[in-house]
């Protein structure tokens, strides 16, 4: 098995954003085992602070605090990285939201925030990370899409648009960076158990906690594979699915989601204790 990173410089240097929480955080400690000196970014000061606490004992962490939404305060960070660290070996762009979205309850707020965090939130840092790489000629890019990027899900209209824009982009970019020695990788999860993917309440077969989430990362990322998906199974049963016509392909997720959905629709319509709400 290869190392996470095979370059001409002998540092291992990773960024990390989204680090503040859930699977970013359990990464960033999960690097450091590898012996990684990692950058973890995030708009949650004390998380970072506490995140780095944490991984002192076993190697160092630096917070960066940064909002992926802002192109220039990436560029800071960038920058930053540069200038106190010097070449950076390896990034790891996971930030991001999960907001459902109902088709009789829309709201234009979930999907410019999902757009923002999800999408541009990655151009905003893969930008700046490909100039330093294409200087340096070598580096280790890893983006974390979604198996929901496969094909619409029920309430993913907003976060399913994202990842699968993620999972093409990477496969568009892919050619270039080959060819300018910086290796890209695309990540897709299933549903790992975190505050953020909590909000997606259909459809959550076979959950990962986020230690093993970063466990299966580390070693996808040692591989030679372009996508990290996980849980095998059920990633390839999600993207067999899509290849289905869309008679059955409706047909089979409506199925698969009735239960859930009847459930929830009596949890809405239930106040504390189950009892019916009244209407306002």
């Amino acid at each position: 098995m290869m190392s996470i990173q095979s370059t001409k410089s002998e540092q291992k240097l990773a960024w990390v954003t989204g680090a503040s929480s859930g699977t970013g955080r359990a990464l960033a400690l999960a690097l450091v085992r590898e012996g990684y000196s990692v950058v973890v970014t995030a708009r949650n000061h004390d998380r970072l602070v506490d995140l780095q606490h944490e991984a002192a004992s076993e190697g160092r962490i630096t917070v960066l605090d940064g909002d992926v939404t802002d192109p220039a305060d990436m560029e800071r960070v960038m920058a930053a990285i540069e200038y106190d660290h010097g070449h950076l070996s390896l990034v790891v762009l996971n930030a991001g939201v999960a907001l459902p979205v109902r088709g009789d309850e829309l709201h234009r707020e979930a999907f410019e925030k999902s757009f923002a965090v999800n999408l541009n939130g990655v151009v905003n840092c893969l930008l700046p990370a490909v100039d330093h790489m294409k200087t340096q000629g070598y580096g280790h890019i890893a983006i974390v899409s979604s198996v929901a990027g496969y094909g619409g899900l029920p309430t993913s209209a907003a976060y399913g648009a994202t990842k699968a824009a993620l999972i093409n982009m990477a496969e568009s970019l892919k050619f270039d960076l080959d060819r300018l020695g910086v290796r890209l990788q695309i990540i897709s999860p299933g549903f790992v158990d975190t505050p953020g993917t909590a909000r997606i309440r259909f459809l959550r077969p076979a959950p990962v906690n986020s230690e093993e989430a970063a466990r299966r990362i580390v070693a996808g990322l040692k591989s030679r594979r372009f996508e990290i998906a996980f849980p095998r199974r059920f990633a390839y049963a999600v993207k067999l699915m899509d290849l289905l016509p869309y008679s059955l392909y409706f047909r089979l997720l409506n199925w698969l989601t009735r239960g859930k959905a009847e459930a929830m629709e009596g949890q809405k319509r239930a106040g504390p204790g189950g009892r019916p709400r009244q209407a306002v």
